[in-house]
């Protein structure tokens, strides 16, 4: 659209003036289409909008699906995704509510071993413990998952947990050996989360843990393993019945 812009001169038209009638009837024409073209504009980033939410939705089912193939591989962690991404939301909004309200984050936890999907199947399925060049191996996930999701824009507050989950506060963790408040607070508070649903799950060369010994190991990585701060919020966390059931109803699965 053209807009059809009057042209008034260098001197203020007076009501007097015969040419103010033209003058007004300008202005009224030029009001309209910039109206309309506001009009045209709004419906274009609202097109723009919904365009680039199908597209968001369309990455995300895709990277999901893919988070799923990869548990899906492994019977023992059935249902492992849901749980560490309900403790750790959980245990997010207690810390940091604005922190907990970002999607992102809720896609961080669910998409944290997105990376699997490049490790090799008799690895990730080996029916006992690892020897130190395949733990090598299994170490690169967090980096293969962040590599996968960093090039969605939208996605991008979800990439420091998938990268830094093994962290440990000590510093004794992966891929970065990062410590202290150096490891993003997310990652901290998952890191506590998805410890305790492994603790509590069968694993080929162990089974699971009750929940009050996993509870008890977490407790006893506080200011090594995990986040002090965050390790005494999850124990407060785990006070709630519902959770304690649930977690004592897949620990004897």
């Amino acid at each position: 659209m053209t807009l059809s812009i009057p042209h008034t001169g260098s001197a203020v038209a007076s009501p007097s003036d015969p040419e103010t009638p033209a003058l007004h009837a300008q202005l009224v024409v030029f009001a309209r289409e910039l109206g309309e073209l506001y009009a045209l504009e709004r419906q274009r980033s609202r097109d723009l909008e919904r365009a680039l939410g199908s597209l968001e939705d369309t990455y995300l089912a895709t990277m999901t699906s893919l988070a799923q193939v990869v548990e899906a591989k492994d019977e023992t962690t059935r249902g492992h995704l849901d749980r560490t991404t309900k403790y750790g939301v959980a245990l997010a909004e207690r810390i940091d509510p604005e922190l907990a309200a970002k999607p992102e984050l809720a896609h961080g936890f669910f998409l944290h071993d997105i990376g699997k999907v490049g490790i090799p199947e008799h690895i990730l399925c080996k029916a006992g413990p690892l020897d130190d060049d395949e733990w090598g191996v299994m170490r690169s996930h967090p980096m293969i998952g962040a590599s996968i999701v960093e090039p969605i824009r939208f996605l991008s507050g979800a990439v420091q947990v998938i990268r830094h989950h093994h962290e440990r506060v000590d510093g004794g963790g992966y891929p970065e050996g990062l410590k202290g408040e150096q490891i993003p607070l997310a990652a901290r508070i998952f890191s506590v989360a998805d410890s305790f649903d492994a603790m509590t799950t069968d694993r080929p060369y162990r089974g699971a843990l009750d929940v009050e010994r996993a509870l008890t190991e977490i407790r006893g990585g506080a200011g090594t393993q995990f986040d002090p701060d965050v390790v005494e919020e999850f124990l407060i966390l785990m006070e709630d019945e519902d959770l304690v059931l649930q977690a004592r109803s897949h620990a004897h699965v």
